[in-house]
C-alpha cells in the first residue's frame, strides 16, 4: 500500500474517514504522493470501487503523472477511472451525454486560434467595425462571461458598447451551436448547465462517484468550483491545494474556494502537510518569515529535517547590467564546482527583464533556455518592431515587408499580397518598389515617413519612433495580455540605448551605421546560444513560470519597488499579497542555494530609473543572509506610502543637512512637480537626494545640478 513512506501527516490524510477534508498542502511537502496513495488506499482496501474515483487537476501532464502513480500502486488498470484536468473530464461527460447537451455526438474543439478565427468570421459576417469591436477582446469578453457562468441572456445591460458586444456574444454561441463546434470554456459551462437542469443525471454522477479528490484546488475559479458542488454534492470531497501559492488570479483563480469550502461543507478534517522535502532550513525560514506579512492565509509553517543549510546570498547591483554580469560570474562558478546548469534557475517577475540576463549570458558563450516562453529577440513583438527597422535599413527586405505590411491590421489582405508579389516578380523589383497603385501604398508611404524622420538620428530615438508610429503598441493596449509585449517593446528601447560602439564595431568588425549593427546584433542574438535538445543549459523563466519546478541553485532577480511588487499591485492589499504569494513560490523553488538580488539603476521605459529595495527583502530576517556587497540600501529607513504616492513616513529619520536640504523635506522639480525625499548622500558637490515624485516614481538627483527647489 506504501504506506510505509509517509510522514505521521501524510498518513493522517490518506486514511481519512470518508468525509469531506482540506489539505493544506506547502510547497515540497509531497501532496501528489498524498492524492495516488489516497486513491490506491481507498481502491485496494475495497472502500471505493475504481469507478467511483474522480480526480481532476489543472494540467494534462499533472493528470498523465497521477495516472502512471496511481497505477504502479495498483494492479488494476487506472485508465477506467475519472483521472484529468477540469476541460478533459467536461469533455468526457459530454460525449457520454452529447444529446442531452444539446451537441451532436462528434462535436469538435476549438483552441485559442482557431475561436479567435471564429470570432473574425463572425464579425465579418456581421459587418461589423474591427477597430471598434476588436476580435481579440470580442474573445475574451465571451470568453470572461463564460467563466464566471453567464450566458449572453444574463449579461446585465450597460452602456451601448456593451449590449452590441453581448449582441456578439449571443450570435457567437448561435454560429458554434449551429456548426457543432464548442470552445474551451464552453467545455465547462456546458457540462455545468448540464448537470444543473438534469436531476437524474446529477443524481447518476453523485452515486457513482463517491470519492473526488482536486488537486491545486487554490487555482480553480467560480465556475469549476460550482461545478464540483453540483457533483460532488453527496460525495466525499478531498481538496489539496496551498492558499499561500495561489498566483493565478490574473486568469480567475479564486483563492477564496478554500475557505468557502471550509464554511458550506462544514469540513471537519483540516490537515497541514508542512514538512518540506525539496529545500533547506534557511530557505523555508525565509519563505515562512515573507508569507507571515499575508493576513488573509490559512496558515502553515513549513520545515524540514535536513538542515539550516547557506544563509540566503544578497546582492546589490549599481545597475541591471552590473546584475546581470554578477548573475554569469556566480553562474561560471557553480559550473566549474560541478553544479549542472539545467539546476540552476534564473527567475523574473517581468519578461522583459530576461533581454539583459541574455545578453550577459550570450556574450560569455553560456548556453541557456527560456522556460515557458521565447528569448527577447524571438518574441512576436520584438520581431515585429525588427522588421519595421529592416524595412527602415532596407526597403527592400521582403521577408520583413511580409511580416508587418498588414500587422497591425491595416486591410492589406491575403489578396492584396499575391496580387503584390506577381507584380513584382513580373517587375523584377522588390514587394515595397511595387506597393504603388496598390492598397499597401499606406504602407510604404509610413515607412519612407519614418525613414526621413530617423534619418541623422540617434539608435534609441529611431527605435522609439518606429514602436510609437507603427502602431505596435496600439495595437497591443486592446490585447488582454497586451501589458508583457509593450513592456518587452519599452525593453528593446533600452537594448538600443545600451547599444554602445564598441559593441557596434564588433558585430562586423567595421564601422557601419548604427541601425544596421544593431540589427545583426540581434540577429546574432537570436540565432546563437540556443542549448540544443539534450544540452546541459541554464534555465530562465519568470516566477508564474517556475510554479512546479524546482532547481538547486535560484536566482531570484529585480528585487526592487515597482518590479517586485510590481508598481500596478502596490496600491491594492489584495494586489500586494499576490505579488508575495509570488515571491514566496520564488523562493521555495530552491533546494539549497538561494540568491536575491537588485540593483540601484534600471533602464525602464527607456529612462534610467533610480530604485528602492524591495520591501520583501525588509521582510526577511536579516540573520538568515549573507549580504554579498554592502549592505547600503538596506539600511535605509523608509515606509513609503504607496496608496497615496504623496509622502514617506520615516520610523527614523536622519535629519543631516545635504547639500542644504534634508530627509523628509517637500520640494518642487521644474520637470517632476512635486515630491519628498526620502534618502540622502555625499557632501558639497557630490551632494544626492533621492526624491519620491508619487506618479512620477522615485528618483535620485544630484543636488548640484537638479535645479531643486524648497516646497
Amino acid at each position: 500500500m506504501h504506506l510505509e513512506h509517509l510522514n505521521p501527516e501524510q498518513l493522517a490524510a490518506v486514511t481519512l474517514p470518508d468525509e469531506h477534508a482540506l489539505i493544506l498542502a506547502g510547497a515540497g511537502s509531497g501532496k501528489t504522493r498524498v492524492l495516488t496513495t489516497r486513491i490506491a488506499w481507498l481502491v485496494k482496501g475495497g472502500r471505493v470501487a475504481p469507478s467511483g474515483v474522480l480526480a481532476v487537476t489543472f494540467t494534462n501532464k499533472a493528470a498523465r503523472e497521477m495516472l502512471t502513480r496511481v497505477g504502479v500502486m495498483m494492479t488494476v488498470n487506472p485508465r477506467g477511472m475519472w483521472i484529468g484536468t477540469f476541460h478533459g473530464l467536461c469533455n468526457r461527460m459530454l460525449r457520454a451525454h452529447a444529446r442531452e447537451a444539446g451537441l451532436p455526438s462528434a462535436f469538435q474543439i476549438l483552441d485559442s486560434q482557431d475561436q479567435l478565427a471564429a470570432i473574425k468570421r463572425l464579425l465579418k459576417g456581421m459587418n461589423v467595425d474591427e477597430e471598434r469591436f476588436p476580435p481579440r477582446e470580442v474573445q475574451y469578453f465571451i470568453n470572461d462571461r463564460k467563466e464566471e457562468g453567464v450566458r449572453a441572456r444574463d449579461v446585465p445591460p450597460a452602456d451601448e458598447n456593451s449590449r452590441r458586444v453581448t449582441e456578439l456574444y449571443a450570435a457567437y454561441d448561435e454560429q458554434c451551436q449551429r456548426e457543432g463546434v464548442v470552445d474551451f470554456p464552453e467545455l465547462l459551462l456546458r457540462s455545468y448547465e448540464l448537470l444543473a437542469r438534469n436531476e437524474i443525471l446529477r443524481e447518476h454522477y453523485a452515486q457513482r462517484f463517491r470519492h473526488i479528490l482536486v488537486d491545486e484546488f487554490q487555482d480553480t475559479n467560480r465556475l469549476q468550483y460550482r461545478w464540483l458542488k453540483l457533483i460532488g454534492r453527496t460525495s466525499c470531497l478531498f481538496c489539496v491545494g496551498d492558499d499561500d501559492q495561489s498566483i493565478y488570479t490574473f486568469r480567475g483563480a479564486h483563492v477564496g474556494n478554500m475557505g468557502d469550502f471550509e464554511r458550506e461543507f462544514k469540513v471537519k478534517h483540516v490537515i497541514r502537510l508542512e514538512q518540506n522535502y525539496r529545500s533547506h532550513g534557511n530557505i523555508l525560514d525565509a519563505a515562512n518569515a515573507l508569507i507571515a506579512h499575508n493576513r488573509n492565509r490559512l496558515g502553515k509553517n513549513l520545515w524540514t529535517s535536513a538542515g539550516k543549510g547557506e544563509p540566503v546570498r544578497v546582492f546589490e547591483g549599481e545597475s541591471d547590467n552590473d546584475e546581470a554580469r554578477w548573475i554569469v560570474g556566480e553562474v561560471q562558478s557553480l559550473a566549474r564546482d560541478g553544479t549542472r546548469l539545467s539546476q540552476i534557475g534564473v527567475l523574473y517577475r517581468s519578461n522583459a527583464q530576461s533581454r539583459v540576463v541574455e545578453h550577459a549570458l550570450f556574450s560569455q558563450g553560456i548556453p541557456y533556455r527560456v522556460y515557458g516562453g521565447l528569448r527577447f529577440f524571438e518574441r512576436a513583438e520584438i520581431k515585429h518592431a525588427l522588421a519595421y527597422l529592416r524595412l527602415i535599413a532596407m526597403p527592400d527586405d521582403d521577408n520583413a515587408f511580409l511580416r508587418v505590411a498588414n500587422f497591425p491590421p491595416r486591410g492589406i489582405g491575403a489578396r492584396t499580397v499575391e496580387q503584390l508579389q506577381d507584380a513584382a516578380k513580373q517587375a523584377g523589383c522588390s514587394l515595397m518598389k511595387a506597393a504603388d497603385g496598390s492598397k499597401a501604398a499606406v504602407f510604404k508611404r509610413l515607412i519612407e515617413d519614418l525613414r526621413g524622420e530617423t534619418q541623422g538620428v540617434p539608435l534609441k530615438e529611431v527605435v522609439e519612433a518606429v514602436i510609437a508610429k507603427s502602431g505596435l503598441i496600439e495595437h497591443y493596449r486592446t490585447e488582454r495580455e497586451g501589458a508583457d509585449r509593450i513592456e518587452n517593446l519599452e525593453e528593446l528601447v533600452n537594448a538600443a540605448a545600451a547599444f554602445t560602439e564598441e559593441e557596434r564595431l564588433n558585430e562586423s568588425g567595421e564601422a557601419i551605421d548604427p541601425l544596421t549593427a544593431f540589427l545583426t546584433h540581434a540577429a546574432l542574438e537570436a540565432g546563437e546560444h540556443q542549448a540544443g535538445e539534450g544540452q546541459d543549459a541554464l534555465q530562465m523563466m519568470t516566477v508564474h513560470s517556475a510554479k512546479g519546478l524546482e532547481f538547486d541553485v535560484v536566482f531570484m532577480t529585480g528585487l526592487e519597488e515597482g518590479l517586485f511588487p510590481h508598481e500596478q499591485s502596490v496600491t491594492e492589499p489584495e494586489g500586494l499579497e499576490e505579488e508575495r504569494r509570488l515571491a514566496y513560490v520564488a523562493i521555495t523553488r530552491a533546494r539549497h542555494r538561494l540568491y536575491l538580488s537588485h540593483a540601484q539603476t534600471r533602464m525602464l521605459h527607456g529612462q534610467t530609473r533610480y530604485n528602492i529595495p524591495s520591501r520583501f527583502l525588509e521582510e526577511i530576517p536579516q540573520e538568515l543572509m549573507k549580504w554579498l556587497t554592502p549592505r547600503f540600501s538596506r539600511q535605509k529607513a523608509f515606509t513609503a506610502d504607496f496608496s497615496r504616492q504623496t509622502k514617506t513616513v520615516f520610523p527614523r529619520a536622519a535629519a543631516r543637512d545635504v547639500g542644504g536640504f534634508r530627509i523628509g523635506q517637500n520640494v518642487m522639480h521644474p520637470k517632476f512637480g512635486p515630491g519628498v525625499i526620502i534618502d540622502a548622500e555625499g557632501n558639497g558637490n557630490d551632494a544626492r537626494v533621492q526624491v519620491n515624485f508619487g506618479n512620477q516614481g522615485v528618483k535620485w538627483l544630484a543636488v548640484a545640478v537638479a535645479k531643486l527647489q524648497a516646497a
